[in-house]
């Protein structure tokens, strides 16, 4: 192996331990290397040699600029021109192809010596952290793409409310109540308006609401499952009491949760009106809602005797926005799609178990 010329064999009685020092050199796992002013190495360890996938004398016939991934050739000639100018380099981040032609990432903090004209540098391979980064970002950016779908279809949803809102409450009010004398239809028509007049100022709410909070993070705090869970049934009571639905709930493994409490209503209240909505013919609903405790992850399971899905067909549309499974003429495939992005956006997963005819079961693992 060639040797720097400040290095020389000696052996392992040395007093001056520089059989200690090769010893070190050459079992780093992180990339070591003497390289000179004229572009070439000098000595690497076998780490070098690993990562790269190029024989030792490969590596030494050929100029260092030769193996830099051709984007980072400028900005490593240039930062490489510091070093030669006694400017230690801490910390440079480029990359590096290895003879397969995959690309590495190397974090490099190099010392000159000026007098020898060579530089001593250690690399590490960050590849990993890279991808994760990477990743991280392609995930902030279609979260960031998500949020403004789900802004936009929030707007227009409230928009499109109100319209037949307010041609509603016209209805009422162009009513002449005074030649009604059935007293439980006059109730019924007090009881429609009310409900309506709420249903407008929810719907003005919820619009300032989305103005306000447009630009600020989802809020999460600690919510109480069955309570959510109760108020959403609540709201859909005639649904549950009409199909006859019968609703078994569980939440004996936890019964708390760290997350968006708006968040969570929406996904009881999506998951139990689509099971009661795609239940079989002539068959009463039947849901299970329950917690579980797996692998020290907290999950909510929420299965049904339904319709369920082709997954074969279905595959990951699942979740897509307006994807439609069903000739349902009540079915708009915006449900699931608010349910998954509920989920994700608080960094929770989902999936689905789920054959024809034979119901659907929705597992949510929650962020911990």
């Amino acid at each position: 192996m060639l040797q720097s010329p400040m290095i020389k064999n000696k052996t392992n009685t040395d007093p001056d331990g520089i059989y200690c020092f090769d010893n070190f050199f050459n079992i780093s796992a992180d990339l070591i290397c003497i390289a000179g002013f004229d572009g070439y190495f000098k000595r690497i360890n076998s780490a070098v040699s690993i990562l790269l996938g190029y024989s030792d004398e490969e590596l030494y016939a050929t100029p260092i600029s030769d193996f830099v991934y051709k984007p980072d050739l400028k900005s490593t000639i240039e930062t490489r021109e510091q070093v030669y100018n006694d400017k230690p380099l801490l910390n440079f981040e480029n990359r590096y192809l290895t003879k397969s032609g995959k690309i590495v990432w190397l974090s490099w903090t190099s010392m000159p010596v000026l007098s020898e004209r060579l530089v001593y540098a250690i690399a590490k391979n960050i590849t990993h952290k890279k991808e994760m980064e990477e990743e991280r970002n392609l995930l902030l950016a279609k979260l960031t793409q998500i949020n403004k779908e789900l802004t936009l279809l929030s707007h227009k949803t409230s928009h499109d409310l109100k319209s037949p809102v307010n041609n509603m409450l016209s209805v009422f009010n162009l009513l002449d109540v005074s030649k009604i004398y059935d007293t439980e239809t006059l109730e019924l028509i007090n009881i429609l308006k009310i409900t309506s007049e709420n249903l407008k100022e929810t719907l003005n709410k919820s619009i300032d609401e989305l103005v306000v909070n447009e630009n600020l993070n989802t809020q999460v705090e600690e919510i109480n499952l069955r309570e959510a869970l109760d108020e959403v049934l609540i709201s859909v009571n005639s649904l549950i009491k009409d199909s006859k639905a019968i609703i078994d709930i569980d939440f004996s493994a936890f019964g708390t949760i760290t997350f968006n409490k708006a968040y969570m209503k929406s996904i009881f209240l999506n998951l139990v009106t689509n099971s009661i909505k795609y239940a079989k013919i002539d068959h009463v609903p039947v849901i299970t809602i329950q917690t579980k405790k797996a692998d020290g992850m907290n999950q909510l399971l929420f299965s049904d005797q339904g319709l369920g899905f082709d997954m074969d067909n279905v595959k990951d549309k699942i979740f897509g926005l307006h994807q439609k499974f069903s000739d349902n003429s009540d079915s708009n495939g915006i449900g699931l799609y608010l349910v998954y992005n509920h989920i994700t956006s608080l960094g929770g997963k989902i999936k689905v178990a789920s054959s024809l005819n034979e119901g659907a079961k929705f597992i949510i693992t929650f962020k911990d």
